[in-house]
């Protein structure tokens, strides 16, 4: 830290009591007091240096003979810093640092201790003191911390705006350039140190400083000067990422909360943070809303966890909505970025009825969707009659199609989760977004099994939120044995399915068709083919092709007359409805490739095709007099 000796005499000054005594020899006619401090000085070397001590002095002298005493309440720094000013005005040793210029510097403007009242006076001595230190970043961190002490006076000398304009030029600049030392409260070795001897650049040790050199030393100071170096930073042309990641590092270091991670017992956290808000030396709420107007404007410059944190600490710390309204909109904007842990919201309303804040994701997917729009509105390259976004599993709106379906899987087994509520926000995801329903399927159960008391209507209007045309060929299969779905939902994925077999049955003639006229002797295909070096082989090869493709025709074949002639004995009561389906899910079932079975585990999807097989028969078994719907 750098410092200016002044003065050369020795020390003279002996604290009594309250009282500081100057020992020169000669009685004191002066007391100045300050406080509970009182001063026992002389006339001469005050008035010698001080223009408001020498109009004071000379009131207090013309209506009392005795002995002069002015009181100086209003003297920035108080008694402490007065002790240094009397020091100088008797050529006393002291030194002028970073942690006492400022209160100096104000003292002596405040005492008019100019040069008119003698050469190398107090304020052009502390004035050419900052103007060395200004140069150094670790300096100027520490004079800007102590103007907190004289706020008043250092923003009408214009000191803090000095110091900030310092701080935002170095941070801005190229270290490469400059030798000040920076990083004296991040532990680390400074790079002055580490790059520089004796203002010789050491080679490759510049280059290996971090940008964000700068955070931990910019997140010590106050929030309001912090504001306004953020502020300056940014005017000055700085990366949004840079300034981003020292606003993360200013709101993780001074929110507590932040540091919670997502869970239930989050709630249990309103009451500890209600005393901390309360408390007037940390004011938790406010701190939080002004970093939130701090954050840049441009989108994905912060982590959305780290928004998602943000949030969900303002809702603990009953942030005002305007602060709830902009973090929300913002996450919005890049929602496609989300992690599912992240969204689960806990309610921290008293009242709330669900575990999990909907309401909050509902109006968070609506701005993203109302970003979607806006960006394929502004965007001129589009094709006519192209899906917005498209279907590919990397796009934004299906990224987020996927996430949502996982986030209702998630909150599906509330049973106090209204149906109103789940069908907005399951339906608020465009249909083209979702290239397979699985996911939604897989969320419709379990809603199902959560909410079994739901009427065969409610239970239809749930089930149009998926499309059984865009079910995979697992989820039919499971589809078609869950008796929790409408009559009409099975049968539409039972068509659909056959219209499947079908199309596959027509591909597999006209394969077969082409291996028949590849057969045959006349065609110009085997003409071509008996030039090949192995006529015989390949001849062979092909026969054995075709038999085996004449076999798994005939077998699709077999497949669909018996499925046709079940459907045609069809008749209306329950317990053949359940045998039907039985048969042709297992029928389904055999025909279908070995693939992932996320349908059957119970821990995950909770839908466990045995248990569904199991426990059917009770619920089937009270619904026998009722007539079957088609």
């Amino acid at each position: 830290m750098a410092c200016m000796k002044l003065g050369s005499k020795p020390e003279a000054f002996r604290l009594d009591g309250n009282s500081w005594i100057c020992l020169t020899g000669l009685p004191s006619d002066v007391v100045i007091e300050v406080g509970d401090t009182s001063f026992h000085l002389h006339k001469f070397p005050l008035l010698s240096r001080s223009g408001l001590l020498e109009s004071r002095i000379g009131e207090c002298s013309r209506d009392d003979e005795q002995k002069c005493t002015v009181r100086l309440d209003e003297i920035p720094g108080g008694a402490k810093t007065f002790l240094l000013v009397a020091k100088f005005c008797y050529g006393v040793k002291l030194e002028l640092t970073a942690t006492n210029v400022v209160s100096i510097r104000c003292a002596a403007e405040y005492l008019r201790m100019n040069e008119d009242y003698g050469d190398a006076n107090l304020i052009v001595q502390t004035e050419n003191f900052m103007n060395e230190i200004f140069g150094s970043w670790s300096d100027s961190i520490k004079v800007l911390e102590t103007c907190e002490e004289v706020l008043t006076q250092a923003e009408e000398l214009h000191v803090v705006s000095r110091c900030i304009t310092s701080l935002a030029m170095k941070a801005c600049a190229d270290l490469s350039l400059f030798t000040w030392p920076v990083s004296s409260h991040g532990g680390s070795e400074s790079p002055a140190d580490s790059a520089y001897w004796n203002g010789i650049c050491a080679a490759g040790k510049a280059d290996s400083i971090s940008e964000d050199w700068w955070y931990e030393d910019a997140s010590i100071l106050k929030l309001s000067f912090y504001r306004r170096l953020i502020l300056a930073i940014s005017n000055r042309g700085m990366k949004p990422e840079r300034v981003a990641g020292s606003v993360m590092h200013y709101a993780v270091r001074h929110l507590p909360l932040m540091h919670r991670q997502s869970s239930l017992q989050n709630r249990k956290l309103a009451a500890t943070c209600s005393t901390i808000s309360a408390s007037p030396e940390v004011d938790q709420k406010n701190l939080l809303e002004q970093i939130v107007e701090l954050l840049p404007y441009q989108k994905a410059v912060f982590p959305t966890n780290f928004l998602l944190r943000l949030l969900r600490t303002s809702m603990i710390l009953h942030a005002g909505s305007l602060c709830r309204e902009n973090l929300e909109r913002r996450i919005g904007a890049q929602l496609e970025q989300a992690l599912l842990k992240d969204l689960l919201i806990p309610n921290m309303g008293c009242s709330a009825e669900t575990l999990y804040d909907i309401d909050c994701v509902q109006r968070i997917l609506d701005h993203f969707i109302e970003e979607e729009c806006d960006a394929y509105d502004l965007n001129t390259n589009c094709l006519e009659g192209q899906p917005r976004g498209g279907s590919h599993a990397s796009t934004p709106m299906t990224m987020v199609a996927n996430l949502v379906d996982s986030y209702l899987s998630e909150v599906a087994p509330d049973v106090n989760l209204k149906l109103p509520k789940f069908q907005s926000l399951a339906a608020a995801i465009p249909e083209y977004a979702r290239p397979l329903d699985d996911g939604i399927y897989r969320a419709t159960d379990i809603y199902l099994k959560a909410h079994p008391w739901l009427t065969d209507s409610e239970r239809e209007q749930l089930c149009r939120l998926m499309n059984c045309q865009k079910l995979s060929l697992e989820a039919s299969t499971h589809a078609a044995q869950n008796e929790r779905l409408p009559l009409r939902v099975i049968v539409q994925v039972l068509f659909f399915e056959q219209l499947r077999l079908r199309t596959s049955v027509a591909g597999w003639f006209f394969v077969s068709d082409n291996l028949d006229a590849s057969q045959n002797p006349s065609s110009d295909l085997v003409l071509a083919r008996t030039e090949a070096p192995d006529p015989g082989a390949t001849t062979q090869q092909f026969t054995m092709a075709a038999g085996d493709m004449r076999e798994r025709v005939c077998e699709l074949e077999k497949e669909c007359l018996s499925m046709r002639q079940d459907l045609e004995k069809l008749v209306k009561t329950r317990g053949s409805w359940n045998i039907l389906f039985r048969r042709l899910a297992f029928r389904l079932k055999s025909k279908s490739p070995k693939l992932p079975k996320p349908f059957d585990d119970a821990k995950d999807s909770e839908i466990s095709t045995a248990t569904l097989v199991d426990g059917k028969e009770s619920h089937r078994n009270t619904e026998k007099e009722e007539p079957s719907k088609i």
